[in-house]
């Protein structure tokens, strides 16, 4: 359950964080309850990206004693697309941007992989932006530059109307951002 004001509230029945294995004083009612809000915390891996903390209490309501656990997620990283090994494609609806250079926000597995084709608003790709124009990308980025073989720079791309299209292996995509 959220709010914005303290007045309003909006409730999902689906969890989005699960109170974690069964194990001795857990799956209790109230078993977890968020704290304030997200919190842009650095990551316990050094050279790893800032990440989200959340705090949340445990074992609030059994009148034992309480706990303060801290989950993390990956910036940008409530949502992605998924793709299994066998491939999966996203094209999105023309879009128009501003900047030279488009970053991902995705994860791969070792033998995962993303790829990106920028097409025209009628599907036909673009010259020199197609699919095998893009090398393959793995890894675990929260700002990864796209590049194509002649050089990526999409300046000339901006303000037109322009689809992307993913094709994404074993990878979960959960953000792009154009910017120079």
């Amino acid at each position: 359950m959220v709010s914005r004001d303290g007045v309003r509230f909006k409730r999902w029945n689906e969890s989005f964080l699960r109170p974690g294995p069964e194990r001795p004083g857990t799956w209790n009612y109230g078993q977890q309850a968020l704290g304030w809000h997200l919190v842009e915390t650095k990551s316990a891996l050094a050279g790893a990206p800032d990440e989200l903390s959340l705090y949340a209490t445990e074992s609030y309501w059994t009148g034992k004693s309480s706990a303060l656990r801290r989950y993390t997620l990956r910036l940008d990283g409530f949502v992605s697309v998924a793709a299994t090994a066998a491939g999966g494609e996203l094209i999105t609806k023309p879009l128009r941007f501003r900047g030279a250079n488009l970053f991902l926000n995705f994860s791969t597995s070792a033998a995962g992989s993303v790829r990106v084709e920028i097409q025209d608003p009628d599907g036909r790709d673009l010259p020199g932006f197609a699919l095998d124009d893009c090398p393959t990308v793995f890894g675990d980025a929260i700002e990864r530059r796209t590049l194509w073989k002649p050089g990526g720079d999409l300046t000339s791309l901006a303000g037109r109307p322009v689809r992307l299209r993913f094709a994404l292996s074993d990878a979960d995509l959960y953000a792009f951002q154009f910017k120079d």
